[in-house]
C-alpha cells in the first residue's frame, strides 16, 4: 500500500476533473488517512519490485561510503508511491526531508531560499518537478551538479553574482510527465525510476495491510474484489477499501466479503473493471450514439455533457489503457472489448446476423 499524499493536481494535469472515487489524485480525506498507513521502509513497501531492488542498492552503497545518495527521479501516474518512496529514502539515509512542489517555485529566488537552508545530507522532495519555472530550473542544474548557486545582487549593469556554497544534499524529483523535463535536468539525476501500475495480486497485499491498520475484517475474496476495481493504483485501492468498510459497517456485520464488496462498489457506481459513471457515459455515447466511431473528441464531449479536456485527460487514459477505446487520426473508436463490456452487439454483427448486405453488396 503505497501512494502519494501531495496536494491534488491542478487543472493543468486534469482539466475539469470532477471528484471521483476512482480518481488517482489525493483529496483531503486521503491526505489525512495516508500518513497513518504509509510504509516506513523498503521492506514494508509493496510492489515495484525492480525499482525497490535498484533503489536499495543505491542507498546501501551510499551508506557504505558515508556519502549522500545520488539524486533520484521518480516518474509515473499519480497514486503509485512517489511521495512514499521519497520519505523512505530519507528514512533509510537517516536524514530529514523537506517537501515542496514545482508550481510553488516560480522564481529562482524561491529555490535559492530553500537550497540555502538545507542541512548536510538532507533530502529535498520536489513534486511535479516539470512545472518549475525556467529560471529556477537553470539554477537547479548547478545546485545538483556542483552544490553551488549564484545569487544575483542588484539589477542592470551593476548586478553581481555571489556564489553560495551548498551542503551536499539529495534531490528526489517526482513527475507524472517525464517527457516534459528538459534533457539537461533529467541527465543530472543519478538514478531514474519509472513507477508501473500494480498487478491485482499486489493490490490485494496492499488492501490486506491497510485493512489490518484500519482494524477492518476482510476475507481474501473481498480483497480480490476491491483490487480488481482499483485501476492498478494503491491510492484508489485504499479509498475503495474505506468506502466498502463504511458499507459493511452499516449494511452488514462489518466483515468484508466478496458479495459485500461487490454490493458496496455497485452503490458507488464502480463496476467490475473499475469504470465509473464518467467512463461508462463516454463508452455508452460512443457505442449507442455514434455506432462505435470514429467520432471527434469535441462531439463526444458534448454528447456526455462534459468539457473536452475532462474527457481527454480524465476519462480517456484509463479507457485506452484498458483497451476499451482507441485514438485514431479520424477520431475516437470503440474496441470489441468495449462492446462486450457494455453487453452490446457491434452494428456489423447485427447486420450479418440479419442477413442484410452492406452498402456495396459485401
Amino acid at each position: 500500500m503505497n501512494w502519494d499524499d501531495t496536494a491534488p493536481h491542478t487543472a493543468e494535469d486534469a482539466p475539469g476533473a470532477p471528484d471521483r472515487l476512482v480518481g488517482a489524485d489525493a483529496d483531503g480525506e486521503d491526505t489525512a488517512v495516508e500518513a497513518a498507513l504509509r510504509p516506513k521502509d523498503l521492506e514494508e513497501f509493496v510492489g515495484q519490485e525492480r525499482v525497490r531492488e535498484q533503489l536499495d542498492l543505491v542507498l546501501r552503497a551510499a551508506r557504505a561510503r558515508g556519502a549522500t545518495a545520488d539524486h533520484v527521479l521518480l516518474s509515473g501516474a499519480p497514486g503509485l508511491g512517489k511521495t512514499t518512496l521519497s520519505m523512505i529514502i530519507a528514512a533509510e539515509m537517516g536524514a530529514p526531508i523537506r517537501i515542496t512542489s514545482g508550481p510553488a517555485i516560480q522564481h529562482a529566488g524561491d529555490l535559492a531560499a530553500i537550497l540555502s537552508s538545507l542541512q548536510e545530507g538532507e533530502v529535498l522532495f520536489l513534486d511535479e518537478i516539470h512545472r518549475m519555472s525556467r529560471p529556477a530550473e537553470e539554477m537547479l542544474y548547478m545546485a545538483m551538479e556542483d552544490f553551488r548557486v549564484d545569487v544575483i545582487v542588484g539589477k542592470g549593469p551593476g548586478a553581481t553574482a555571489i556564489p553560495l556554497e551548498l551542503p551536499p544534499f539529495t534531490l528526489v524529483g517526482a513527475t507524472t510527465r517525464a517527457g516534459l523535463l528538459p534533457p539537461p535536468l533529467r541527465d543530472r539525476f543519478g538514478f531514474t525510476a519509472h513507477m508501473e501500475f500494480y498487478a491485482p495480486a499486489e493490490l490485494e497485499r496492499v488492501i490486506h495491510r491497510s485493512a489490518g491498520l484500519l482494524d477492518v475484517e476482510i476475507e481474501p475474496e473481498g480483497a480480490a474484489e476491491i483490487a480488481g476495481r482499483s485501476r492498478g493504483t494503491p491510492r484508489i485501492a485504499n479509498r475503495l477499501l474505506r468506502r466498502v468498510r463504511d458499507y459493511a459497517q452499516v449494511k452488514a456485520d462489518g466483515l468484508i466479503t466478496r458479495e459485500i464488496a461487490s454490493q458496496a462498489l455497485g452503490v458507488y457506481e464502480v463496476d467490475a473493471r473499475g469504470l465509473d459513471r464518467l467512463d461508462r457515459a463516454v463508452l455508452t455515447a460512443l457505442l449507442k450514439l455514434f455506432g462505435g466511431g470514429p467520432v471527434g473528441l469535441s462531439t463526444l464531449a458534448v454528447a456526455v455533457g462534459e468539457e473536452r479536456e475532462t474527457v481527454e485527460e480524465v476519462a480517456e487514459p484509463f479507457l485506452v489503457r484498458e483497451g476499451l477505446l482507441a485514438r485514431t487520426p479520424r477520431g475516437r473508436i470503440a474496441t470489441p472489448a468495449a462492446w462486450a463490456h457494455l453487453g452490446l452487439v457491434p452494428p456489423q454483427q447485427q447486420s450479418g446476423a440479419s442477413g442484410q448486405q452492406g452498402l456495396f453488396g459485401a
